[in-house]
């Protein structure tokens, strides 16, 4: 399979700014072709690329004050292997987090899944109560919003459904994290979250939004949840964002089976 995927960042930078931006695709996915540029008011920037957790490649830029266009274009081929695990990695993603509030749902999740048996079948349990019970709508959460915020409002946007996705799994004593991933066959476009949950010695997708087919995901960034994963931090300075745009591409889209198990690679 091949994905073409990328991404075009345009900010109004009003105080000089230490931006970290996570849009590049991971190292296990080895892309045959690559290009990250970015510019201040047309003139070329200096870019570092810093590496992170799980093969997440972040890109810092010292900005000073003007329009800063970030664009960044891959192609991937093939599938990867997946990347390796410790026991501290399983250890960190069965606690709670900013944003995926596990110890204040273990009683709702033990509530709702009571009786389920089995990590597979409470992977497609929690996956099928949290597409029925949310409503996907745009701009109906705030960044700030974690998964208890989430179960209240009973709607969001695919980062709450992976929060939420998250905190029971985690509840229930399975390691569950989050990916940021491009996705082909999503729409409207944009970058998609989605949690991943530590079964049968693989982390296997949990996508309670079934808006793309999960063999082409294409991962970014992995992480405890959106705190670790965001495709933009302002770590100081002011820039107020103008402008995404992101394309995801691939030159097949299978059905995808909700009941399999499947890997992002």
């Amino acid at each position: 399979m091949k994905r073409d995927v990328s991404a075009r960042i345009v900010l109004s930078v009003t105080e000089p700014a230490h931006l970290v931006f996570a849009i590049a695709v991971a190292e296990q996915h080895l892309p045959a072709t690559e290009s990250f540029t970015a510019t201040l008011d047309g003139r070329p920037v200096e870019v570092e690329e810093v590496a992170d957790a799980h093969g997440t490649r972040l890109h810092r830029i010292h900005s000073k004050t003007g329009e800063l266009v970030v664009d960044y274009q891959a192609s991937v081929i093939g599938v990867s292997d997946p990347p390796s695990v410790s026991d501290a990695d399983l250890l960190v993603y069965t606690r709670p987090s900013r944003y995926s509030e596990s110890d204040s749902l273990a009683a709702t999740a033990g509530a709702e899944f009571l009786g389920i048996q089995g990590a597979e079948e409470l992977l497609s349990s929690v996956s099928s109560w949290v597409g029925t019970r949310l409503a996907y709508v745009s701009g109906s959460s705030l960044p700030t919003d974690g998964a208890v915020r989430t179960l209240l409002n009973r709607q969001g946007v695919c980062r709450d459904y992976a929060h939420l996705s998250v905190a029971f799994l985690r509840a229930l004593g399975i390691p569950a994290r989050l990916a940021a991933v491009y996705a082909p066959g999503l729409y409207p476009m944009d970058f998609h979250a989605v949690a991943e949950a530590w079964v049968e010695g693989r982390w296997c997708v949990v996508d309670a939004t079934t808006l793309a087919p999960r063999q082409t995901l294409v991962r970014i960034a992995t992480g405890r949840d959106a705190a670790d994963t965001a495709f933009l931090n302002v770590l100081a300075g002011r820039a107020d964002l103008r402008e995404v745009t992101v394309s995801a591409v691939a030159d097949s889209l299978p059905n995808d089976d909700i009941t399999q198990l499947v890997s992002i690679g």
